[in-house]
């Protein structure tokens, strides 16, 4: 079966124009092509890069990477969100090097295996790494299938994944088929964009449904949308005598799993009573500004509380701690709104200011 005009115009444009100097494009390897499509998911390139960049330098290899304390792998990780993403990451490089021996599998199946890694993510190691012939539908591709063959509806829905599925299996090439797939993503990330598509320069615009319609926008359909609950809390923020900041660590599972951050309270309770209760005498407080996080499926009010404590408290709970050093910080796993509330906090520690002196 011969390749479908459709992936031959792709490639053709792909040669003229499209991305090759991107930093995972060069040296290609199967670790590197997993390093960052794990990366890439629901992230720009232009954020990835240097997260790439430090994670090659620290983890040049999966062995290196599976060696690693899971804290440095999310330290490194912080700021770029999802963190089950640096999870799974850590695990499924642990799991290539005691299963795998060091090498990731070559087929989609085997790459499906192992955590982390979806059948898109597959394809695209499986292709790209070893040339074997095999689809990807990752965001960028959906957007270009939904709009060239004008399938309607969400794709997060069955039916319609299982449309654009076909489509993607359909026009992959028997030849060239880690350049395709690197063109497919391409093609969606520089041209085919979600709000303004540049459909005069795209290479198969001649066969496009949508935009002989005219409403390329209007695919893929959108999630149907619900209001996001809010939820309110209180970071404690507690600084003992010696100005260094209590951390705990997160359960594994769950929002920011894994990473440190402060006690959290309830918006409604009174921060320095409980602080009194738990940690021991209160002897300033501030109540700074709230703001709004917003996760992809409810926002979180935020309200940082600094409570200065008379003396260092006895270990409390059962929570991994620590009293984290602002002049010295620790590579630890931070969400970005802790590592911005530490570096506001450091900006007022007078240890700082006296080694900036």
């Amino acid at each position: 079966m011969s390749d479908t005009p459709f992936a031959r115009a792709v490639l053709r444009w792909f040669d003229r124009h499209g991305r090759k100097h991107l930093p995972w494009q060069q040296n290609i390897n199967a670790y590197r092509v997993w390093l960052s499509e794990i990366m890439l998911q629901q992230t720009q390139v232009t954020t990835v890069i240097p997260y790439f960049e430090r994670f090659m330098e620290r983890f040049p290899t999966v062995e290196a990477l599976a060696e690693a304390p899971v804290d440095e792998v999310l330290h490194l990780w912080t700021g770029l969100g999802y963190y089950a993403r640096a999870r799974n990451l850590h695990r499924c490089a642990q799991q290539v090097v005691s299963e795998h021996g060091g090498a990731f599998p070559r087929s989609v199946e085997a790459l499906s295996d192992l955590p982390g890694i979806g059948r898109s993510t597959a394809g695209a190691i499986a292709s790209i790494a070893y040339g074997e012939h095999a689809a990807i539908l990752d965001g960028n591709v959906k957007r270009v299938l939904a709009r060239h063959y004008a399938v309607p509806g969400w794709p997060g829905q069955t039916a319609v994944q299982n449309a654009l599925w076909e489509y993607a299996e359909v026009n992959t090439p028997k030849r060239r088929v880690g350049d395709y797939t690197q063109a497919m993503m391409d093609l969606g990330a520089t041209l085919c964009t979600r709000t303004r598509p540049q459909c005069d320069q795209c290479p198969v615009n001649d066969s496009c449904i949508a935009r002989a319609q005219g409403n390329p926008t209007d695919y893929p359909g959108k999630k149907p949308k619900k209001d996001k609950p809010v939820k309110a809390v209180q970071f404690l923020m507690l600084r003992n005598p010696a100005g260094d900041i209590l951390l705990q660590q997160r359960p594994p599972q769950g929002i920011w799993g894994g990473l440190w951050g402060f006690p959290e309270l309830a918006r409604e309770e009174d921060a320095q009573v409980h602080v009194q209760d738990h940690y021991g005498e209160v002897v300033d407080r501030e109540i700074w500004d709230s703001y709004r996080h917003t996760f992809s499926h409810y926002h979180l009010d935020i309200t940082p509380v600094l409570l200065q404590l008379a003396r260092e408290p006895d270990r409390v709970g059962e929570r991994a701690q620590t009293w984290y050093r602002l002049d010295r910080p620790e590579a630890l796993g931070l969400a970005a709104p802790v590592k911005k509330l530490l570096q506001q906090l450091a900006e007022l520690d007078p240890r700082a200011l006296t080694a900036a002196e």
